[in-house]
């Protein structure tokens, strides 16, 4: 229920050209040795539709093409279908050569890095990069990109890194929110939620391989998708979290840092936007953060993993024995308590081998 399903990707030739559905009807008048006038004649046309047809300024209505099919003998499927593709490449040329004008725009966006990661053709260029750069952003222009990520009401805003990195920034969390549409989630159930984050706790002493999947199960059964998505150049956040839809919410986690304390914190600490922020905001994890609701969900990320009650008997540790000896007290993972001492005594080279690093592929 809860693994991401792996969309194919597939690329295919597109002419810069449309052949009109007139070349057809000239080659079956030749064959049928019929002229325009007579064609006018027989479907009750006017000659100056007929020819504006076979200019290609006027299309074949669905009327004109059962006409057209009782006359010929060509199915008006046909004739239909022949119009459908010729107005639609029609559309597409026009697009690609306002595209054209857009190039620019890829300046701001980590292009190598997102073809690097298969979302986007390393073969494309010019027009067709843009046009698969702005497909993958889910617009269809580079206005309507920077009406969604340049939107005063989203919270991001606030974020020094979306100021600076729009694209970069605006790259990783579209990465995160497509995996997270292909994670298959129930409706959203506050309650089932906090008791998932509960569990979830209990899972910091197993290794990756073991924990990603049931951290993903239990996320998508309380409507939370997991997505958890290698950090970008230049975006140094460890998570973000924003609601899909009404009934389904979506918590991002990089491995910035590769600790697993880090990693612990910055779930829970995005946990607490999805049980008590507003469903319109995207919340970003920064450092140092001066925003309120930033640091309140610090401090309920801190007392999930370990209430403050314990903090002065974590400082007062002097062996790695006692650290492990109180996590296993604690029923959490060494390395979060490790985490926990450097945070409270500043020593941020002790017990440093207590905590673990994860080697990351979001294949898992």
């Amino acid at each position: 229920m809860s693994t991401p399903k792996k969309a194919k990707r597939l690329y295919e030739f597109e002419p810069d050209y449309a052949v009109s559905p007139a070349k057809t009807l000239l080659e079956t008048l030749e064959s049928l040795d019929m002229t325009q006038k007579e064609l006018a004649t027989r479907t009750g046309l006017t000659e100056q539709t007929i020819v504006r047809i076979l200019k290609g300024e006027q299309p074949i209505t669905f009327e004109t093409a059962n006409k057209l099919e009782m006359v010929t003998q060509v199915p008006a499927s046909l004739w239909n279908n022949l119009e459908m593709q010729y107005r639609q490449q029609m559309s597409r040329i026009k697009q690609a050569k306002a595209l054209d004008h857009d190039t620019d725009w890829l300046k701001e966006v980590p292009v190598k890095e997102l073809m690097k990661r298969g979302v986007i053709s390393k073969e494309a260029s010019g027009a067709t990069l843009v046009h698969e750069t702005l497909k993958f952003y889910g617009v269809s222009s580079v206005d309507a990109w920077n009406e969604v990520w340049y939107e005063p009401k989203v919270a991001a805003r606030r974020s020094d890194c979306f100021e600076t990195q729009p694209g970069s920034a605006s790259a990783w969390i579209r990465l995160g929110e497509i995996q997270a549409q292909n994670i298959d989630t129930a409706s959203y159930n506050k309650e089932k939620f906090k008791e998932a984050i509960k569990l979830i706790r209990g899972l910091t002493t197993k290794s990756p391989s073991v924990f990603i999947d049931e951290m993903r199960t239990l996320c998508a059964d309380s409507g939370v998708a997991l997505s958890l998505v290698r950090e970008v150049k230049k975006v140094p956040w460890n998570g973000a979290s924003k609601w899909l839809s009404p009934n389904k919410a979506m918590i991002l986690l990089s491995l910035r840092g590769k600790g697993e304390d880090l990693f612990w914190f910055s779930f829970f600490h995005e946990a607490y936007h999805i049980l008590h922020g507003e469903k319109q905001r995207l919340y970003i994890a920064e450092k140092n953060s001066t925003d309120i609701e930033e640091q309140k969900a610090d401090r309920f990320a801190a007392e999930i993993l370990i209430p403050a009650k314990f903090n002065e008997q974590i400082v007062a540790c002097s062996s790695k024995q006692e650290i492990v000896a109180l996590a296993q007290m604690l029923g959490i993972c060494p390395g979060i308590v490790a985490g926990r001492y450097r945070h409270l005594t500043k020593k941020w080279a002790y017990f440093k081998d207590l905590t673990n690093t994860f080697d990351w592929t979001e294949s898992e």
